[in-house]
């Protein structure tokens, strides 16, 4: 057999055995044998390079990394959903179908919590993919998508078309991956949707191939010769892609409300996170006379769950000591699963917040988790208080170093004064070093504990002297050449860090990373602020009293302007330059982003927004003028609906911003 004829057929052998595996859950070939013939078909292409074909099953495995994503049009726009957030918003969307077609059904679907693709074939060969973007223009993203086993390479079937779904991490794959990344001191993925987003997005589609991502695909453009959205998914399955098989014609209201129902109750041990279910008008027909507005289709709609809330045992408050000192209380209860992790602690914020919620040791308590992300304690179940239960006493003495704890007049939080605080000064280092700080790579909280433990680092300039102390960091614990490196090279490249990540982590009380940008902006270095006086700050937007006066007392100290000065020795960055604001659609407005955004980290979105001039506040009134909302938006968004004011997709915060870079 010629060599070219030998490799078309391993592409064919192994592609089959790949959709049988991935797509139809029905393995028709060992490991070993599957394993054995790729080997053959890598050493033939490694040989015979001409003959390969460019969508083999080797391309699962990633290629060359990627200097950046290009931007790619999508062909036809990828409109978002409007969303339900109750089945009386349900049975109004159903009443607007059926002015127009009584007799109308619907397709029910699962909502996968992933990222949305786009998947373009041309005669059956995938030749592009692309994230939603702004809904006109995403990323091409084909080098990573092309390693996840489930999308098809090759269709059964010479069809040019665009399909679309949603990529998605499955849960047990987040577990494995977290588990990987807690070993390296690496930042964990806080959820499946943040983890595949995080995936999708890598330069290098080698770690993309690695994280074990996997898709659900519910739209094509190509109709199959059905006229109904019901058999459009069954034939996308016959051709090879992979569907979800959960979805369901319902051929009234009622019974989409006992589906969503249904699938709320089996939500949990769904292997994938879902956080709701798709709607859509069954016939295309009905879909076209329907019709869609600018942003949404009004033959569909997407209901979202509310947050899943449990009952657990609350057995004990302990206190941590943070990095400016504050004493935050902490619930400790039995381990209970919420939307697909195991918890068992959560912050109780304050005093106050116990109080307020009359909580007591040995109470039931509700959990759940705040924007399916964080941990929060709802309340406690009183009526189910045992003769056990024992009220909340705030303690006195720091849980660290044994000092008196302070609460200032109007203030919530309880503080340790003593600047020798061993927590307070590991946690100082950690605030540090961490992302939102000073962000550097491979420096996170174990590190810092094991260099503050062998006594390598003890402040923040000893973390820019580490270079010296080469060899006792080789004799660490789980310290090799490699690592040592690499943490190295991290902290020298760290010293090009913006002024206000500087700012921000040097740990000033009040001081977050929105004060600390606009410190950098107002003042361009740190030696200007060592002269600022409190009336000057005071008179800067956004600056209250509190803030000028914990900032201008901090520069005044002379053990800090002393660290200021070493730092600056040290080689880090202490000054920038003016940025201009641009004059922009979003200039003089207060804006609050709410729920998660898919294309930014919040922080991110707020720099963006700031940097066109704009405000960032956090709590919705009636002086806000947009709400960004993202996913698993909650009551900012609600109460922006009451006080009628504007709300903005994702999608449209992406193409205001995309019309301003032009």
């Amino acid at each position: 057999m010629e060599i070219k004829q030998r490799m078309e057929e391993l592409v064919r052998i192994l592609d089959k055995a790949n959709d049988d595996y991935y797509n139809k859950d029905n393995p028709t070939m060992e490991d070993y044998e599957y394993d054995r013939l790729m080997v053959e078909l890598e050493k033939l292409e490694e040989k015979y390079p001409e003959y390969k074909d460019p969508n083999s099953p080797t391309s699962r495995v990633g290629g060359e990394a990627l200097k950046k994503f290009e931007s790619v049009t999508h062909d036809v726009p990828m409109m978002s959903l409007a969303d339900a957030f109750s089945y009386d918003e349900l049975r109004d969307f159903d009443s607007k179908v059926r002015k127009i077609e009584p007799e109308a059904c619907y397709v029910c679907e699962l909502k996968i919590d992933g990222l949305s693709v786009s998947l373009k074939y041309e005669d059956g060969i995938l030749v592009r993919a692309a994230t939603r973007g702004n809904g006109v223009k995403g990323e091409n993203i084909t080098s990573n998508v092309r390693t996840i086993k489930s999308v098809p390479l090759k269709l059964s079937k010479p069809l040019t078309l665009e399909v679309r779904g949603e990529i998605f991490m499955p849960k047990k794959s987040l577990i494995k991956l977290n588990e990987e990344r807690k070993l390296n001191e690496e930042e964990l993925f806080a959820n499946c949707r943040n983890a595949a987003a995080g995936s999708i997005r890598q330069l290098d589609p080698k770690v993309a191939a690695k994280r074990n991502l996997d898709v659900y695909l519910y739209y094509a453009t190509a109709g199959f010769g059905v006229d109904n959205q019901y058999d459009a998914l069954k034939e996308m399955a016959n051709i090879g892609f992979k569907v979800n098989p959960n979805y369901e014609l319902c051929k009234s209201i009622d019974e989409v409300i006992n589906y969503i129902t249904k699938m709320g109750e089996m939500r949990e041990s769904l292997p994938y996170d879902i956080d709701g279910i798709v709607i859509k008008v069954n016939s295309f027909k009905n879909q076209e006379e329907i019709g869609v507005t600018s942003k949404y289709p009004k033959w569909a709609i997407a209901y979202k769950f509310p947050p899943t809330e449990v009952h657990t045992k609350l057995n004990d408050i302990i206190f941590q000591v943070g990095r400016t000192g504050n004493i935050t209380p902490v619930a400790c209860f039995n381990p209970v699963e919420v939307q697909g992790s195991v918890i068992s602690r959560a912050s109780l914020h304050n005093e106050d917040f116990i109080k307020e919620r009359n909580i007591h040791i040995n109470d039931t308590i509700v959990i759940r988790k705040a924007g399916d992300v964080i941990p929060e304690v709802v309340k406690a179940v009183e009526e189910e208080r045992s003769a056990d239960a024992l009220p909340f006493v705030m303690i006195t003495k720091c849980p660290s170093c044994g000092q008196d704890i302070i609460r200032k007049p109007g203030e919530a939080d309880y503080y340790c004064i003593n600047p020798n605080c061993e927590e307070k000064r590991i946690n100082a280092l950690i605030h540090f070093a961490s992302k939102p700080a000073y962000d550097i790579d491979t420096l996170g909280e174990k590190m810092v504990r094991l260099l503050y433990e062998n006594e390598l680092v003890k402040s923040i300039p000893d973390i820019f002297t580490l270079y010296t102390k080469r060899d006792e960091l080789l004799k660490l614990e789980r310290t090799g050449q490699k690592s040592v490196d690499k943490l190295l090279n991290a902290i020298e490249e760290s010293k090009k860090q913006d002024l206000s990540r500087l700012i921000f982590g040097l740990g000033i009380r009040h001081c977050g990373a929105k004060v600390s940008r606009i410190l950098a902006q107002t003042y361009l270095s740190l030696d200007n602020l060592f002269n600022v006086e409190y009336e000057d700050m005071r008179q800067i937007s956004d600056i209250g009293d509190v803030i000028a006066s914990e900032v201008t007392s901090w520069f005044r100290d002379e053990d800090n302007r002393n660290l200021v000065n070493t730092l600056k020795e040290l080689g880090l960055k202490t000054s920038e330059d003016k940025v201009e604001i641009k004059e922009s659609f979003f200039t003089g407005k207060k804006i609050v982003l709410t729920g998660s955004l898919q294309s930014y980290e919040r922080s991110e979105a707020k720099r963006i927004i700031e940097s066109l001039g704009g405000k960032c506040i956090d709590s919705v009134s009636k002086n806000t003028n947009i709400v960004i909302a993202g996913e698993s938006a909650g009551s900012k968004l609600d109460k922006a609906r009451a006080l009628g004011i504007q709300v903005m997709s994702e999608e449209e915060f992406l193409q205001i911003l995309a019309n301003t870079n032009e």
